[in-house]
C-alpha cells in the first residue's frame, strides 16, 4: 500500500528503505534467536552441563544486540519514546551538524590548495578542446548557445533595448559635431576617387528605370512650348528630350572624364573643405541634426533598428542551417582543434582557469559553504532522520549484528574463562 510518505520519496530512496527493513529483520531475528536460545539452555542447563557454554554465549549475544540496537536508534530518534538525555542526536542537533558538515567542506576542500592540485592533474582547455574538435559536439554546444540566445532575446524588454539604443546613439553620434567629421571622411573618399563607383551605380540605375519608364518625363518639354507650336512638335521634343536624357547618361557613364563626372568631383571637394571649415554650413548641418533629435524620428529609427535586429537573429538562431549558425558551428570546432593541439596555449588557458577557480574558492568558499548549513537548517528534523537513515541505516544494522556476534563470543569466552578459574580454585 503507498502512503503519502512513499510518493515524497524516488525510486532509489524506496529500494534503499526496503533494504533497511530488510537489514532490521535479520538484525532483530538474531536477537530473537538468541533469546530462545538463552531460555532453553537456561532451563536445560542443570541437565546438561555443557549448555552453561551455549547460556552464556546467548546471554552475550542478547546484550551486545541490544547494546548495539539502543546505540544505533539513539542516532536517529528516543528509543522506545522514552526521552532518554543524548538520544535522537541526528534530529536534535540537525543544525549543529550542518554547520559543521559545511565548515568541515570549506576547510578540506574549498581551499585554493586543493583545486589547484586538481586542477594541476589534467588539462582543462586539452579536454575541452578535445570534444569541441567533434563537429557533433560542436552542433550540440552551438544548438544550446542558440537556445539560451533566444531565451535572453525572450527576455529582453524591448522599450528598454530601444532606450539605449537611442541613448547610445545620442551619446556617441549625436553629441559630437558631425560636419567636421563628415567633411574629414568625404573628402578621404574623394580622395581614393571611391565617389566615382557611387555615380556610376546612379547612372546606371537612372539609365535603368528610364528605359523601363518611357513616359517618366512626361510632358517636360511641349507643355513649355508656344500654344501656337502644332502638337506632334511638342510630343516629337518630348521623346528628344527623352533620348537626350539617355544619351547624357550613356555618355557619362562610358566617359570617365566627362564634364558632369569633373563637376561632380568638384563640387563634393568644395563641399568637404566647407564642411571642415565653413562655420555656415557647419551651423546648418547641427541645425539639421537637432531637427532629427527632437523629432519622433530617432526614437522611431531605434524601434526599427531592434525589430529588424531581433528578428534576424531570431531567424537565425531558430535555423539550424543559417549562416549565424554554421559559423557558429566552424568556430567551435576550430576553437577545439586550436586548443587540443596547440600546448602553449592550452597552457596559458589552464593557468588562467587556475588563477579564476583558485580566486572564487578564496573569495567565495564561506558562500559556497554555506549552501550546505543553509541547506541543512531549512530541512524538517523528521525529513533530514530519513535522508540520513535511508542513506547509511542498513549499514549500520550491521553493528547490531555485528554486537550480536561478539557479544555471543566474548559470553561464552568469559564463562570459560570463569569456569576455568573456578576449576583451578576448587
Amino acid at each position: 500500500m503507498t502512503t503519502t510518505r512513499d510518493t515524497l520519496l524516488g525510486a532509489a530512496d524506496l529500494e534503499r528503505r526496503a533494504a533497511l527493513r530488510r537489514m532490521k529483520a535479520l538484525a532483530t531475528a538474531l536477537l530473537v534467536i538468541a533469546a530462545v536460545v538463552f531460555a532453553v539452555a537456561f532451563a536445560l542447563e542443570d541437565r546438561y552441563a555443557w549448555l552453561g557454554y551455549v547460556r552464556a554465549a546467548a546471554e552475550g549475544a542478547m546484550v551486545g544486540a541490544l547494546a548495539d540496537w539502543f546505540a544505533v536508534t539513539a542516532l536517529f530518534r528516543h528509543p522506545l519514546g522514552l526521552r532518554i538525555p543524548h538520544t535522537a542526536i541526528i534530529p536534535s542537533r540537525k543544525d549543529e551538524i550542518g554547520a559543521s558538515l559545511g565548515e568541515f567542506v570549506e576547510q578540506n576542500f574549498l581551499s585554493d590548495e586543493v583545486v589547484r592540485s586538481k586542477l594541476a592533474t589534467f588539462s582543462v582547455a586539452e579536454r575541452v578542446g578535445a570534444w569541441l574538435s567533434d563537429p557533433a559536439n560542436a552542433e550540440r554546444a552551438s544548438a544550446e548557445a542558440a537556445v539560451m540566445a533566444q531565451g535572453v532575446l525572450r527576455f529582453l524588454s524591448d522599450d528598454d533595448v530601444e532606450r539605449l539604443i537611442e541613448r547610445l546613439a545620442r551619446q556617441h553620434l549625436f553629441d559630437r559635431e558631425w560636419a567636421p567629421t563628415l567633411g574629414r571622411v568625404g573628402a578621404e573618399l574623394v580622395a581614393a576617387d571611391q565617389q566615382r563607383a557611387v555615380v556610376d551605380a546612379l547612372v546606371d540605375a537612372a539609365e535603368t528605370w528610364l528605359g523601363e519608364h518611357p513616359d517618366a518625363l512626361g510632358r517636360v518639354v511641349s507643355t513649355r512650348l508656344p500654344r501656337w507650336v502644332p502638337g506632334f512638335l511638342g510630343d516629337a521634343a518630348d521623346d528628344r528630350a527623352h533620348r537626350e536624357v539617355i544619351g547624357l547618361l550613356h555618355a557619362v557613364r562610358d566617359d570617365p572624364e566627362h564634364p558632369l563626372r569633373t563637376a561632380i568631383d568638384g563640387y563634393l571637394v568644395d563641399l568637404t573643405d566647407r564642411l571642415q571649415h565653413d562655420p555656415a554650413m557647419a551651423t546648418r548641418v547641427e541645425e539639421i541634426k537637432a531637427e532629427f533629435l527632437e523629432s519622433p524620428r530617432l526614437r522611431s529609427f531605434a524601434a526599427r533598428f531592434w525589430d529588424a535586429v531581433k528578428a534576424t537573429l531570431g531567424e537565425a538562431l531558430a535555423d539550424p542551417s543559417s549562416e549565424l549558425r554554421s559559423a557558429a558551428r566552424s568556430a567551435l570546432v576550430d576553437v577545439g582543434v586550436r586548443f587540443s593541439t596547440d600546448r602553449a596555449l592550452a597552457t596559458k588557458i589552464d593557468a588562467w582557469i587556475a588563477d579564476a577557480a583558485g580566486y572564487a574558492v578564496q573569495k567565495y568558499r564561506h558562500d559556497l559553504a554555506s549552501v550546505i548549513s543553509d541547506t541543512v537548517q531549512r530541512w524538517d528534523a523528521r525529513e533530514t532522520t530519513q535522508k540520513i537513515e535511508l542513506q547509511v541505516g542498513r549499514d549500520l544494522q550491521f553493528i547490531r549484528i555485528n554486537g550480536t556476534v561478539v557479544g555471543a563470543i566474548a559470553g561464552a569466552g568469559i564463562y570459560a574463562i570463569a569456569t576455568g578459574v573456578h576449576a583451578l580454585l576448587a
